[in-house]
């Protein structure tokens, strides 16, 4: 766990050169994809530089680990374990419950458990810095701001669209299913036609009404620079009579 007092510390030995410190907020985050995106930054995988012999990974500092989400019923259902080393000594705690103990060790322990099993993992955990709330001592360091990637998602057949006036009976899960389906794509795009469509008719009425009351400045809009002085006469008298 590190210490709020030394915030470099276990780095000392460490070649700053080429490296960021990046500051990396965990609320509402779902706890495996962004230690998923932890490891590779921790790696230095997001780097041209990049051996898998070399720690030239980055410092990440994360805050609001405290707000981290699972998903599913993972809070009461995901269990850790560990021995002690005696008859009988295998321990077991759940994901809520360690939670309440230290809200940083889940999102430590995910990340440890995707790095490689090679002598550069301690390494690297040393420059992962997780902090519960979002203080950190960090204040009078320069640091990167990391955001989440989007996801890639792919279409698998599974959404479909219900009736009006009918509610699915999980919403969550319906949303879930219909997230990156084509038929949601296909109605959002005829949605986004028709207020398209209904703009450019909106601003052919009021080309039309403006035409109908008369206004030169409407009715030569655009080539009055083209015609001559006889023409522009012309123009107006015959919008006069056809408005009159």
């Amino acid at each position: 766990m590190p210490n709020p007092s030394r915030p470099f510390a276990g780095l000392e030995k460490v070649d700053f050169t080429g490296l960021r410190l990046r500051l990396v907020d965990a609320e509402n985050q779902i706890i495996g994809r962004l230690a998923a995106n932890l490891s590779v930054i921790l790696q230095g995988k997001d780097k041209p530089v990049y051996a898998p012999h070399k720690d030239c990974g980055d410092i990440c500092v994360v805050v609001n680990a405290e707000k981290a989400v699972f998903t599913g019923n993972k809070w009461e259902g995901k269990l850790y374990r560990w021995h002690t080393g005696y008859p009988g000594g295998l321990k077991e705690i759940t994901a809520k419950e360690l939670w309440r103990r230290d809200p940083t060790e889940i999102l430590r322990r995910t990340v440890y458990g995707m790095l490689p099993k090679n002598n550069l993992r301690d390494a690297r955990m040393r420059k992962l810095r997780v902090y519960a709330g979002p203080h950190h001592p960090f204040s009078g360091v320069e640091l990167l701001p990391w955001h989440t990637p989007p996801r890639k998602l792919q279409d698998k057949g599974l959404g479909w669209l219900l009736p009006q006036g009918f509610e699915p009976m999980n919403p969550e899960a319906y949303a879930q299913r219909m997230r990156g389906s084509n038929l949601v794509q296909q109605a959002q795009q005829q949605q986004q036609q028709q207020q398209q469509q209904q703009q450019q008719q909106q601003q052919q009425l009021e080309a039309g009404q403006a035409v109908a009351d008369g206004s030169s400045s409407s009715v030569l809009t655009g080539f009055e620079e083209l015609l001559t002085a006889e023409e522009i006469e012309f123009v107006l008298k015959s919008s006069s009579k056809q408005s009159s």
